[in-house]
């Protein structure tokens, strides 16, 4: 049971919480009655102050609405006055800017061509509003005065400005990409920058307001007549500055690359023997129409048309690549292929043209059998073949007649090469065998001389011969088999092996024609012995001449035994001379003597006998040695191991004879007879094939 004291606190608790729970709810309808009457005194204020805006309405929007048809009507009115001023103002087009057109564009263009801009306005609103107004005359009439003095000014511009590109910065230019440090690419600065500006501008209006493309026909021809001339120049450049030892290239360009073409000059040039001609023919002078001084070598007049021939080349195509940069900036777009065309067709045209003069000399002094005529192509075909891949880039989009001037060139070039090729052979072969045109002493033949010097230039351009006999076909004519991949390309992208083996074919076809013909000739010699050394000295030279150079590695291609079967030619032909001297030593081989008994006295046969044994010996060694001494063995190497021998066989021969009989009391006189002691022997021996001695 709980104490009625805490009871007591308890209530007391209880009630003293309930009083403070009531005056709380007291405060809190105080308050709430506070925010009623404040409630409704906003809601008074909120009503009376929308009645207001509702009254401040209805007077403004009449007001405002009025005021908007006035700013209306001022607008109006503005247009108006604005488009009056605008058509009154094409009125005056013609009276404000005739005395500008009138003088010209020159010195002021950006202003002259604004004049332009506003004629034309004035021309299409008159054209439009008003076509029967006498002002659409008068600018129309002001517009077409104005267009034609741009076109004068366009054309007096490139005119003024358009000059030929010198030799030496063509020079530069081509050898800049080969011989220079790597830096920034070179560019050829046609015209001032603020001429270039203007003209871009003028052909920018004329495109696009005066509708007319007579502008891009005075580009082309300006410039085409600067591109003609540059390289002109460039031709008399080498004329007057060339000589046989060097080029003139431009000082700015220390050192060249073995791909840049140089001036190499021709070795002597390659005549058939049998033919009478001049060494040096005029089949170049004869197709170029310059004319060179007495002063000037034929040699020299070559090598500078042809240095200057391939350099002009090269310059074309860097020139040509430098006016397509120039023409994109003037000429629109969708012309600028057709413009380029007509731009290079007079240079290129004269290049090509040139080419075939060439050809056709070349053709001519082949007739004449002058093959040194194909040695002016391989340098040129050459070049062509490297520079083609530029030349396609540079034409590309070109019509297709300028695309296949250079391919038919080429083609052209490696015909007439092949056909040289082909008659060369067949000349070696059937070179005449006359006896004045034959070396008295035995030497190496002219035509060996030649043959030998002209296979020999073909190994600075073993991939131009390839091509032009690849060009023909000729595997068939040397029943050489083709690779399937080779017969599907075309006949200019015979692969390199192909074409190699083609050459060395065709080199063994020259050589075995060769040595047909001189076996032919040897026959002319009625001595034996002679047409030995003849034969001998030619295989050596040959053998010798294929060894010094890289002949003898391309003939292998084919022919793996070649150096063996000329060297057991030359030997043959060592032991055929020997034969020569077998008269002199059959005299004293013991196998024809008579055998003594010592201390038996000789019978007068017997006598008589060894007279003529010595007496035989003396006689043919001196007549052979008389008769071979003015012979000729060129190669000291050979000649000496061809009287080494010699002089073994016969002091042997001679020394055992005369150990036997020289002591024999055959005669009363033996000095008649025992002429030459086994040294004296040797010693004439040693004599042979030396004039001098």
């Amino acid at each position: 049971m709980i104490p009625t004291e805490e009871v007591s606190a308890r209530r007391r608790e209880i009630e003293y919480k309930l009083k403070q729970e009531e005056l709380t709810l007291s405060f809190i309808k105080d308050s709430l009655e506070k925010s009623d009457q404040l409630t409704k005194n906003m809601v008074a204020i909120l009503s009376s102050f929308e009645s207001r805006l509702m009254k401040l309405e209805n007077s403004i929007i009449p007001v405002y609405k009025q005021t908007e048809n006035l700013q209306r009507l001022q607008e109006n009115v503005e247009k108006t006055l604005s488009c009056l001023d605008h058509v009154i103002s094409y009125y005056h087009v013609a009276k404000d800017t005739e005395k500008i057109i009138k003088e010209g564009p020159t010195g002021r263009l950006e202003e002259y061509l604004n004049c332009m801009d506003k004629i034309q306005k004035a021309v299409e609103y008159f054209q439009d509003n008003n076509p029967d107004s006498p002002e659409l005359n008068r600018v129309k009439s002001l517009f077409e005065r104005g267009k034609e003095s741009l076109e004068s000014e366009f054309r007096s511009l490139m005119t003024r400005h358009t000059k030929p590109v010198p030799p030496i910065l063509i020079l530069d230019l081509i050898s800049g990409d080969d011989d220079m440090e790597p830096q920034e690419e070179m560019f050829l600065e046609h015209l001032p920058e603020g001429v270039l500006h203007d003209i871009i501008r003028i052909s920018g209006w004329l495109v696009e307001n005066g509708r007319n493309q007579d502008f891009m026909t005075v580009y082309f021809q300006i410039r085409s007549v600067q591109l003609d001339r540059s390289i002109k120049g460039l031709k008399d450049h080498f004329r007057k500055n060339s000589s046989s030892t060097g080029v003139p290239y431009s000082p700015a360009i220390q050192n060249k690359r073995k791909d840049t073409p140089t001036k190499k000059p021709l070795k002597r040039p390659v005549l058939i023997p049998g033919h009478e001609h001049d060494l040096r023919v005029k089949h170049l002078s004869d197709a170029l129409s310059d004319k060179h001084g007495p002063a000037a070598g034929r040699d020299d007049v070559f090598d500078i048309e042809i240095d200057a021939y391939i350099h002009c080349v090269s310059a074309f195509v860097k020139l040509a690549q430098s006016e397509y940069q120039l023409l994109t900036d003037i000429v629109p777009e969708h012309h600028q292929k057709k413009t380029f065309d007509s731009l290079i067709q007079e240079s290129l045209d004269n290049l090509i043209m040139e080419g075939d003069n060439i050809v056709s000399a070349a053709r001519k002094a082949i007739i004449r059998h002058d093959y040194s005529a194909v040695l002016t192509i391989f340098p040129i075909l050459k070049h062509l073949k490297q520079m083609k891949p530029e030349f396609d880039q540079v034409l590309q989009g070109t019509a297709a007649g300028t695309k296949n001037k250079l391919p038919g060139l080429i083609t052209s070039m490696e015909t007439t090469g092949a056909k040289a090729l082909e008659e060369f052979a067949d000349n070696i072969k059937n070179d005449p065998d006359k006896e004045y045109n034959m070396p008295k002493d035995g030497t190496v033949h002219e035509l060996t001389s030649n043959a030998i010097l002209f296979l020999q230039q073909l190994l600075d351009f073993q991939e131009t011969a390839g091509a032009m006999l690849a060009s023909q076909v000729l595997g068939d004519t040397y029943n050489i088999p083709l690779d399937p991949r080779e017969t599907s390309s075309s006949a200019s992208s015979y692969s390199s092996e192909f074409s190699r083996r083609l050459l060395s074919t065709y080199i063994c076809k020259v050589l075995g024609n060769l040595q047909l013909n001189l076996l032919s000739k040897s026959k002319v010699y009625e001595d034996p012995a002679l047409s030995a050394i003849f034969l001998h000295n030619n295989y050596n030279y040959i053998l010798k001449s294929l060894e010094k150079s890289e002949l003898i590695q391309l003939v292998a291609v084919t022919q793996k035994t070649a150096e063996r079967s000329y060297r057991e030619l030359i030997e043959q032909q060592i032991q055929t001379y020997q034969r020569s001297w077998l008269k002199v030593t059959d005299y004293i081989l013991e196998r024809n003597l008579p055998v003594f008994q010592p201390g038996v006295k000789l019978k007068d046969k017997e006598r008589q006998m060894i007279k003529e044994r010595f007496k035989g010996f003396n006689d043919g060694l001196e007549e052979l040695c008389k008769i071979q001494k003015a012979w000729a063995i060129p190669d000291v190497e050979q000649r000496d191991k061809i009287r080494r021998a010699q002089k073994t066989i016969v002091k042997e021969t001679y020394g055992a004879f005369l150990n036997r009989y020289g002591n024999v009391p055959f005669t009363k006189n033996p000095e008649k007879y025992i002429k030459y002691q086994v040294d004296q022997v040797g010693e004439m021996i040693e004599k042979l094939f030396d004039t001098s001695a």
